[in-house]
């Protein structure tokens, strides 16, 4: 049965290229939208991830991280106070405006610390020495602005937000999912540079010690902050993807992107394997004429469809691993998890044995005397 499946999907090469083509295609396009999606929310939490705090302290209902709203920067001495807080300090992150050598503005994230070395912040450092920040009017500037504001070097200056500073510092990996560039400097510095900021912090990280209760902690921490809200890394991390994915409708246009590459497959399978089907009738009735069951019949199509399948899935993931430079030449973040792969493999073959359903009809109802028949 298995050489007589492979007969007929073989049987005309170019429309079985074309079958695993269709396949391919749609197994690319959910590789490819779906990957950019997860780089758009890795970019949205990166910060959140990388940076060394088991808890966030932020003002009430905040929706993301990169939409803060300044609270007082005492706070933090209260919560230093609680028992089990190894340590805590507070975080600025602020939109800023950064002037470009050729007289344009343009829009740029700050982040700022007393101490970025004992927060793990910023966490790819490729030039510069971290500690220099607090040093002198400076600022770290991530690779991701190259593309956007032009090529910069160290040692170089900048107007932030009406003040001129030196870049000291080039870090990787910081960029977040507005695709503003982040710059990392000095907490006093930023807070001059912004004025609803002087005075102020937009978070507290809270670092817990080795043995202390991290849900202790975070009651004690609500009990004496009531009016804020206290997050653990992975619940911040979280509320700050689900932000993005429900509120811009990228969410809902992933949907309908892998819904259009799946139809896609299976319009293309299924008109393939029909029409296999239609053309080799008579080898079918062979096999119900000398005591083939419609099961038997079904098996071959099944195959039919696993092999389309497998070869359209390595093929359309091929593409997508070829399509990742030239993503990366555009600035762009693919990230496919091993999960994910196997979730789109195993719905490929779903997606293919769905497809073959529309032939099975056809074949159920077929009479063996039909290859008697001239």
């Amino acid at each position: 049965m298995v050489s007589l499946a492979r007969r007929n999907l073989l049987h005309d090469r170019l429309r079985f290229v074309i079958t695993i083509s269709g396949v391919a295609f749609a197994v690319s396009l959910v590789f490819i939208q779906a990957g950019l999606f997860a780089g758009l929310l890795d970019n949205a939490t990166v910060t959140i991830d990388n940076i060394s705090a088991d808890l966030w302290v932020t003002p009430k209902n905040t929706p993301t991280i990169d939409f803060s709203q300044p609270i007082p920067g005492n706070l933090v001495s209260r919560v230093r106070s609680v028992p089990g807080v190894e340590s805590a300090d507070n975080l600025i992150v602020a939109f800023g405006t950064i002037t470009l050598p050729a007289g344009t503005r343009e829009g740029i994230l700050i982040y700022a610390m007393e101490n970025f070395r004992a927060w793990s912040l910023p966490w790819d450092v490729r030039e510069g020495n971290v500690e220099d920040l607090a040093r002198i009017p400076s600022f770290f500037l991530d690779s991701s602005a190259l593309r956007r504001f032009g090529p910069f070097s160290i040692g170089e200056y900048r107007e932030i937000s009406g003040r001129r500073l030196k870049i000291i510092g080039r870090t990787e990996g910081a960029r977040s999912f507005t695709t503003s560039p982040i710059a990392f400097m000095d907490f006093d510095l930023a807070q001059s540079l912004v004025p609803e900021m002087t005075g102020k912090s937009s978070y507290i990280v809270v670092k817990a010690g080795s043995r202390a209760n991290l849900e202790s902690i975070r009651a004690e921490i609500k009990k004496r902050l009531p009016h804020y809200d206290v997050h653990s890394k992975a619940e911040w991390s979280e509320q700050s993807r689900s932000y993005w994915i429900t509120n811009t409708g990228i969410g809902m246009n992933l949907f309908m992107t892998v819904l259009l590459g799946v139809l896609v497959g299976v319009v293309v399978v299924a008109q393939t394997l029909y029409t296999s089907t239609m053309e080799h009738i008579k080898e079918f009735g062979t096999v119900k004429a000398i005591g083939g069951s419609n099961l038997d019949i079904y098996r071959i199509l099944g195959e039919q469809a696993l092999i389309s399948a497998v070869a359209g899935y390595f093929l359309g993931g091929l593409m997508s691993m070829g399509a990742a430079p030239f993503m990366k030449k555009l600035d762009l973040k693919l990230i496919v998890s091993t999960e994910f792969a196997l979730i789109v493999f195993a719905g490929t073959i779903v997606m293919c044995l769905l497809a073959s359903m529309v032939s099975f009809k056809k074949v159920a109802s077929i009479d063996p005397a039909l290859v008697f028949r001239s």
